[in-house]
């Protein structure tokens, strides 16, 4: 058993690409918490997570047009201290929380908004 060598395989690692303004970085949270279950999207499920002090972060779309519902959700996080980052775009809110189905080709198709999703 000494005269073996027990050889151990590495995995090569990952270049990760580096985060250079506030939407990469947003992006890239997102993916992390989708693939820990931790992606909480719409209003009633993050309205419940700020409230019980559960969210660590509320990204908020800035195309929603509803002002209650930015309001509400605004309010609530200031109330809590809650960290709130507004995103441009609700299509991309959306496709960062995966709320959008993948062809065979890795592209994004049929992706639904998401006015808020909270970490």
């Amino acid at each position: 058993m000494a005269d073996e060598d027990d050889e151990v395989e590495v995995a090569a690692p990952v270049e990760e690409e580096e985060v250079t303004d506030l939407m990469g970085a947003v992006k890239k949270v997102l993916k992390h918490a989708l693939m820990v279950d931790g992606a909480i999207r719409g209003l009633h499920e993050v309205a419940k997570y700020v409230d019980a002090g559960k969210a660590q972060v509320v990204f908020l779309a800035e195309s929603c047009n509803e002002p209650a519902y930015k309001k509400l959700v605004q309010a609530l996080c200031l109330e809590k201290n809650v960290p709130l980052i507004d995103v441009p775009d609700n299509k991309s809110l959306g496709e960062w929380a995966g709320l959008c189905k993948i062809d065979k080709d890795g592209l994004p198709r049929k992706v639904v908004g998401a006015s808020c999703v909270c970490v």
